[in-house]
C-alpha cells in the first residue's frame, strides 16, 4: 500500500474502522522545502566600511570575498541605518529599524514603540519564515537583538535566537566580545571556548568550525533539505584581535597614512567601476589630523594599529574562505544564494589617538601615547583591547564623508555582495539601483518563489518595508524599485527619494562643526530650527558622495524632502526624533527582579552579565564567600569580575586569601592575608569602604580601604589609590573561576577554586556613583 500524506490541520484522508484490517492509515506531511530550493547564506560584517574590503578598491586583501564579486555582483547604494543593532534587525524582519523597536542600541531603549528595543513578534524573522518551508536554519556569531537584561541565564528567552527561529546558534549574545576570550553562548546556554590563545584558539575560526559543523550535520543526514545560515562574525569590530603574523602581512603597507589611503582606494574604486566614473572624493573631514602632522612616534603607533586592523580583515576573509570551500566540496556552492553585507560604516569609537584598551576609554583614563607604544608589539593580541584612530574610520569609508552612528553616506553605505551562480548568469558586475537592507528579506523570498507568511506562531504578521532587487540580478538596467528612504539615528536624520538625497546633522556636520556635543538633546525649538536652517540637499544621482549641497538652488525640492521625512516618520515610528544619549541611558525601564543590595552566587552557574551584575564601583561593598577547605588546601577564583583589561578578583592562593583590582590594566593594588586558612569552613570577607571621592572625569575611581576577614577576624588591610570608575569590558561575573582573560598574572585561568564553595554573598548598600556619559560611549561602541 502507498503511503499517504495528507496537510497537518486538514481532514485524515484514510479510514478508521474497528480494527486495523478494517482501516486505512494515512499520516501528516512533514514540512519539506520545494526540490532544488537553494541554500541561503547571509553574512554580516561589522563595522567595515564601503572602502574596507579589496574588491571595493582597498589594499586589504579580500581574496575569497573578492572571488563572490568576481563570479557575482557588487552593489554600489546598498544602504544601512548607520548603527549596529538596528541595521541587523532590518536584515532579519524586512523591516525598518523603527518599527523593529530598534532605533539605536537597546541600552538606550526609551518608552516610545519605534525606540523600547523589542522587536515586536508580529515583525517576523528571516529564519521564522523559512522554517515554516522546510529549511534548517543556523545562527553564528554575534547576535545582539535584544535588550541587554534579557543575556542572563534568568532569560526570558523568547528573543534569544532559538526563540525567533534558528534550529542552531553559536556565538555571543551582546555587541563585542574578545576573539581570543570570548563570551559564548551555544543554543541556550553559556560555554567556555575550546581551547586557549595559547592553543591556537581565535573566535572567528571557532565560528567558522560550527558554520560548517551545522551545515554538515544535517546533511549528511537529509542531503536535498536547504538551510538558512546566518553568519554574522564579531569582525571587524574593536577590539582588532588576531595573530601576529597576519598583521605582520601589512608591515609599512599604510606608512603613508589615512590621506594616501583614500586617494588610492579611490583611483581604484573608479578603475574598476566601483564608483561612477564622474564620482569625486569627499572633502577632507576637519575631525581628523593631516597625515604629515603628527609626530613620527604617533604615525607609527597609527600605522601599526592599522596593520592590524587589516590583518583581522584579512583573517575573517580566509574563514569566509573555508565556509566557502566546504561549500564548494560539498558541491553546495552553485546553488546557494549568498549575500554580504556590513552593519554600518567604519567604526569611530577609537578617537583621534585609537587605544590599545578601550576599557581605558570608556573609564575617562586615555594612555599616553608613551604607554601606547610601549604595547606596539602586543597589538591584536590577547593581553590588549585595541581600536585605530578615527582617521582609519574616515579612510575606510572611501570617497564618502562621515562614518558609524551618522546618516551621511559613510554611516550608512556599505559593500554589498550577491553571489549564486545557479541562479543568475552575471559575473563580475557591478549593480547601480537603490537598495535598503530592508529589501534582503523580500529578495530573499521572491528568489524562492515564497509569499510572506500571515502568520507566525499564531502571531498575524505586519507588512514587509522593503521591496526584492531579484529583478536586478541578470539586468544592470533595471529600474530601481526602492523609491524613499528615510534614516535617523541620535537626531542625525537623511532621507532618499529618486536621485535626491537631503540630510540633516546632529549636531552638527562634524564635530568640529558642531555647536554641542554628540548626545546633545533636541526640543520643540530645537527641532524647529533644524527643519528651517540646517537640511541639507545632494542630488545623489549626479554627486555619489555627497560633495555639493544645492539646498539653495533646489528649495522646493528641499521642503518636498523634509514632508517626506515625516511622512515616514509617522508610518514608521520614528516620532519623537531624540537626538539624547546620556538621558536615555538615565531612563528607567522594566527590570525582571526588584532592585536590591544583596546577590547570592553559586560556582558552576553561568557568568552575569555587567548588565545585571551588582554594581559595585565608587561605594561601600562587601564579598562574602562561604567556603570549605579540605585537608592539604585548597586554592582558586571566588568571586571575580571583568578581564585583564580592567576588573577585580577576591581569590586563595598559596593557601592565603587575596583581593585583587586590576585598574584598566594599567596597575594592579592588592590585599593579601599574611598566614594560610586552616582547615575546615570558612567565612572569608573582602570590604572596601571608599576613603576620598571618585574624579570621573579624570578617570580615577574611588580610593578606599581595602579589609579581608577571616571568620570576622581583620587579617590584612591596605589602601587602594585608585579603582575602575565606570565600568568593566568584558564586564561579566563569575563565582569560583575566572573564564576568560585573567584578571591578574598571579594565576591562570580558569583557576577553579578546589574547596567546597557553597556561596558568595555581595552587599553593595552604600551609595552609587555613576558617569552616564562614559557609560553611553561603552554602549554606543559595542554596536
Amino acid at each position: 500500500m502507498a503511503l499517504t500524506e495528507y496537510p497537518p490541520g486538514t481532514a485524515f484522508p484514510g479510514r478508521i474502522g474497528r480494527t486495523t484490517d478494517e482501516s486505512v492509515p494515512a499520516w501528516p506531511r512533514p514540512v519539506r522545502a520545494a526540490p532544488g530550493s537553494p541554500n541561503v547564506i547571509i553574512i554580516v560584517l561589522d563595522d567595515t566600511g564601503f572602502g574596507q574590503l579589496g574588491c571595493y578598491g582597498s589594499p586589504i586583501a579580500t581574496p575569497h570575498l573578492d572571488s563572490l564579486a568576481s563570479s557575482g555582483l557588487r552593489y554600489d547604494r546598498m544602504h544601512t541605518t548607520a548603527l549596529c543593532s538596528p541595521s541587523r534587525s532590518c536584515v532579519v524582519t524586512g523591516r525598518n529599524h523603527h518599527a523593529n523597536g530598534m532605533a539605536a542600541i537597546t541600552e538606550l531603549a526609551t518608552g516610545y514603540p519605534g525606540y523600547d528595543g523589542n522587536i515586536p513578534f508580529e515583525n517576523g524573522f528571516l529564519s521564522e519564515m523559512l522554517q515554516q518551508h522546510g529549511y534548517s536554519t543556523y545562527m553564528i556569531g554575534k547576535w545582539h537583538l535584544m535588550p541587554s537584561e534579557q543575556e542572563s541565564a534568568a532569560g526570558p528567552y523568547d528573543r534569544w535566537p532559538l526563540g525567533r527561529g534558528f534550529d542552531r546558534f553559536y556565538g555571543f549574545l551582546g555587541g563585542d566580545t574578545s576573539q581570543w576570550y570570548p563570551d559564548l553562548v551555544h543554543d541556550n546556554h553559556q560555554v567556555e571556548p575550546p581551547r586557549s590563545p595559547d592553543e591556537g584558539y581565535h573566535l572567528t575560526e571557532d565560528l567558522a568550525d560550527h558554520a560548517i559543523s551545522f551545515i554538515a550535520d544535517a546533511k549528511q543526514v537529509a542531503p536535498d533539505k536547504p538551510f538558512y545560515l546566518h553568519f554574522c562574525p564579531g569582525a571587524t569590530h574593536a577590539p582588532h584581535h588576531v595573530a601576529r603574523e597576519w598583521a605582520d602581512m601589512y608591515r609599512g603597507r599604510f606608512d603613508d597614512g589615512w590621506d594616501a589611503y583614500r586617494r588610492e582606494t579611490f583611483a581604484r574604486q573608479k578603475e574598476w567601476d566601483v564608483v561612477p566614473a564622474d564620482a569625486e572624493l569627499s572633502r577632507h573631514d576637519p575631525d581628523v589630523p593631516e597625515w604629515e602632522s603628527l609626530p613620527a612616534d604617533a604615525r607609527t603607533l597609527a600605522a601599526r594599529m592599522m596593520e592590524v586592523f587589516a590583518g583581522f580583515l584579512s583573517h575573517t576573509d580566509a574563514q569566509i574562505g573555508r565556509l566557502l570551500d566546504h561549500l564548494r566540496e560539498t558541491d553546495e556552492l552553485d546553488n546557494t544564494l549568498i549575500m554580504v553585507v556590513s552593519d554600518n560604516g567604519a567604526s569611530a569609537e577609537g578617537g583621534v589617538t585609537g587605544t590599545t584598551n578601550e576599557t581605558q576609554f570608556f573609564n575617562n583614563a586615555p594612555e599616553s601615547l608613551e604607554d601606547s607604544l610601549a604595547k606596539l608589539d602586543e597589538l591584536g593580541g590577547p593581553n590588549t583591547f585595541n581600536h585605530y584612530p578615527w582617521g582609519w574610520t574616515w579612510a575606510g569609508n572611501t570617497p564618502f564623508r562621515r562614518w558609524k552612528r551618522e546618516t551621511y553616506r559613510g554611516g550608512a553605505s556599505d559593500p554589498f555582495l550577491v553571489h549564486w551562480p545557479a541562479g543568475m548568469s552575471a559575473r563580475g558586475e557591478v549593480r547601480r539601483q537603490y537598495a535598503h537592507i530592508i529589501d534582503m528579506v523580500p529578495t530573499v523570498l521572491d528568489v524562492l518563489g515564497l509569499e510572506p507568511p500571515a502568520t507566525i506562531r499564531g502571531v498575524t504578521q505586519s507588512p514587509l518595508h522593503g521591496v526584492s532587487f531579484a529583478h536586478t540580478f541578470d539586468d544592470p538596467d533595471a529600474p530601481t524599485r526602492h523609491h524613499t528612504q528615510y534614516f535617523e539615528m541620535f537626531g542625525h536624520r537623511a532621507i532618499d527619494h529618486d536621485g535626491w538625497r537631503a540630510v540633516c546633522p546632529w549636531p552638527g556636520p562634524s564635530f568640529a562643526e558642531a555647536d554641542l556635543p554628540f548626545g546633545a538633546a533636541i526640543t520643540a525649538d530645537t527641532l524647529a530650527m533644524l527643519d528651517a536652517e540646517r537640511w541639507e540637499l545632494y542630488h545623489s544621482a549626479e554627486d555619489f558622495a555627497e560633495n555639493h549641497d544645492v539646498a539653495a538652488e533646489h528649495p522646493g525640492k528641499l521642503i518636498e524632502l523634509i514632508a517626506r521625512w515625516y511622512v515616514e516618520a509617522g508610518r514608521y515610528d520614528v516620532l519623537p526624533v531624540d537626538g539624547s544619549a546620556v538621558q536615555r541611558l538615565l531612563t528607567e525601564r522594566p527590570q525582571l527582579t526588584e532592585a536590591r543590595t544583596s546577590y547570592t552566587f553559586w560556582p558552576g552557574t553561568a557568568v552575569v552579565p555587567g548588565s545585571v551584575a551588582p554594581r559595585m564601583y565608587n561605594r561601600p561593598h562587601s564579598i562574602t564567600a562561604d567556603v570549605d577547605i579540605p585537608q592539604g588546601g585548597a586554592e582558586g577564583v571566588l568571586l571575580c569580575q571583568g578581564a585583564n583589561s580592567g576588573g577585580f578578583t577576591f581569590y586563595v592562593r598559596d593557601q592565603r586569601l587575596h583581593y585583587a583590582h586590576n585598574y584598566v590594566s594599567r596597575a594592579v593594588h592588592q590585599v593579601s592575608a599574611p598566614d594560610p586558612l586552616t582547615e575546615g569552613k570558612h567565612l572569608l570577607r573582602f570590604e572596601f569602604e571608599p576613603t576620598g571621592a571618585p574624579d570621573l572625569a579624570q578617570g580615577r575611581g574611588s580610593p578606599g580601604r581595602a579589609q579581608l576577614y577571616v571568620d570576622g577576624d581583620l587579617v590584612a588591610q591596605a589602601d587602594l589609590p585608585v579603582t575602575v570608575p565606570i565600568m568593566y569590558n568584558p564586564g561579566g561575573m563569575t563565582c569560583g573561576a575566572n573564564p576568560g582573560a585573567p584578571i591578574v598574572e598571579a594565576y591562570t585561568a580558569p583557576f577553579r577554586f578546589t574547596g567546597v564553595l557553597r556561596s558568595v554573598t555581595v552587599d553593595v548598600s552604600g551609595e552609587l556613583v555613576v558617569d552616564s556619559a562614559a557609560e553611553m560611549r561603552m554602549a554606543l561602541s559595542r554596536q
